[in-house]
């Protein structure tokens, strides 16, 4: 699964308009207008990769939309006295995006662990407690796990039958 793909499948899994994609981009820190989203939710051809109707999302891009996610969803969260100013983890060249997908929608939908399976569960896949946590684990961690295309895909089939019933 490629970043637009995600993007389009969380788009419809939330039922988020254009206008309030641009809005969650600017929030995460990425110029976005909505003449570009609508450009990064036109569908490409397999074979026509030279697609000047289509704006390809990189991993910054994705990054910057998932803390815009959250920040729409939960509000801005102000640092504790004495704290740095950070955001959560970034998205690196050798990081696993869908890690970082379940961890972001995780804290932006104000989801808990028994939520998290209840969606799998929906979409027709069975995930343990132990799974689910070592997908969340931070990447380095022993138990730490990838995430691959099919948890990714089936988690976001189930945020749009929980979302969309």
């Amino acid at each position: 699964m490629d970043n637009n793909d995600i993007l389009i499948r969380l788009r419809y899994a939330l039922e988020i308009k254009n206008k309030e994609i641009s809005e969650i981009f600017k929030l995460g820190g990425e110029d976005v207008t909505v003449p570009e989203v609508v450009k990064i939710f036109t569908k490409s051809d397999d074979y026509d990769t030279e697609n000047d109707d289509q704006i390809k999302c990189n991993n910054s891009m994705l990054n910057a939309f998932l803390d815009g996610l959250i920040i729409f969803k939960r509000g801005k969260q102000e640092p504790k006295p004495g704290q740095p100013d950070t955001a959560g983890p970034s998205i690196k060249k050798s990081a696993n995006v869908n890690n970082l997908l379940l961890k972001k929608v995780k804290i932006a939908l104000a989801l808990t662990t028994e939520d998290m399976l209840d969606i799998f569960e929906k979409a027709g896949i069975t995930v343990t407690k132990g799974e689910l946590g070592a997908l969340l684990r931070k990447e380095g961690h022993k138990n730490y796990k990838e995430c691959g295309d099919k948890y990714a895909r089936n988690f976001l089939k189930g945020l749009s039958v929980k979302y969309r019933e």
